[in-house]
């Protein structure tokens, strides 16, 4: 599909050499259509890895789509160049009066805190209570999956005991929903997190619905409002050396570390990751894109309520 993207954003050049097509703002101005704008407001530590991963899923639809990347003006990312925040992304307070087909918000590693400790929380739920109002739907991933989920239904998270690390199986609640359109019985989910939220919990909540689920895992996808929210609480969107990069970020700096569930060929990291996500990260992200946004999102976007 045709995505349009920021001129000179650097996923651009590592996406076309996927033979993903992606058009600059320069090419897109000239064709009279209208594009699905999505927003992604992207609160991982590395901004331009995030950004590539999302782009890569979320070409996979013949729409066009005009991304645009929203950033926390209470925050200043320390792993990301400052002339590369200032070229691509936007203040909260620029985008307010606009509204979205679609929106994003990416996990942080601020799991391990109160969600009230959190230095960027009021701008945040400012930004929560402006998406139900502003945009058609809205995917939570991780961290911004629990946060999402307490901030609209109360929904507390717990501390793991270890952290949740590797590839779970999930098992579908409704084959028939929209968003499972073309899965299999089952689907893997890469999980990398310090806490949960709990079945017992959300199950009290007639306004939520589990729809993914494993016995290892935990809650998978919690979909609410007919599908203009969902909740996930793993990382579809993971490129395959992704958990291979933590681990080995992170083996013999911390003492928590253990080897990626599932991940390894032979639980081996010389070996190389099995990669047993990509095929329905690719269908989540397209029957997302399908069912809850174009094909319930107004063509006049000023409508969106």
């Amino acid at each position: 599909m045709p995505l349009r993207l920021p001129d000179l954003l650097p996923a651009i050049d590592l996406l076309k050499e996927e033979n993903i097509f992606v058009m600059n703002d320069s090419r897109a101005t000239s064709q009279d259509i209208r594009p699905l704008k999505i927003v992604v407001l992207n609160l991982m530590p590395v901004k331009i890895t995030t950004e590539t991963d999302l782009i890569r899923l979320l070409s996979n639809t013949p729409l066009q789509m005009e991304i645009c990347f929203m950033k926390l003006k209470s925050h200043t990312p320390k792993n990301t160049p400052v002339e590369h925040m200032m070229m691509f992304y936007k203040d909260f307070e620029s985008l307010r009066q606009q509204r979205f087909d679609g929106m994003i918000v990416t996990g942080a590693p601020v799991e391990q805190l109160q969600f009230e400790e959190v230095r960027y929380w009021p701008e945040l739920t400012e930004i929560f209570q402006w998406a139900r109002t502003h945009v058609t739907s809205t995917i939570y991933i991780c961290w911004a999956a629990q946060a999402g989920l307490y901030f609209y239904y109360g929904i507390p998270k717990y501390t793991l005991a270890k952290k949740r690390f590797g590839i779970f199986k999930q098992h579908i609640a409704d084959p028939r929903l929209p968003i499972f359109r073309g899965f299999d019985d089952n689907f893997a989910m890469p999980h990398s997190r310090h806490s949960e939220v709990r079945a017992c919990d959300i199950e009290t909540d007639s306004r939520l619905h589990i729809i993914a689920d494993s016995p290892e895992s935990g809650v998978g996808i919690v979909m609410a409002r007919e599908g203009r929210e969902f909740f996930i609480t793993g990382h579809m969107e993971y490129n395959p050396d992704t958990l291979d990069n933590e681990y080995r970020r992170d083996i013999g700096i911390r003492d928590d570390v253990e080897l990626p569930h599932n991940y390894y060929r032979n639980d081996d990291p010389e070996q190389g990751p099995m990669v047993t996500w990509r095929a329905h990260a690719n269908l989540l992200f397209a029957n997302w894109i399908n069912y809850y946004v174009y094909q319930t999102t107004p063509y006049d976007i000023n409508a969106i309520r």
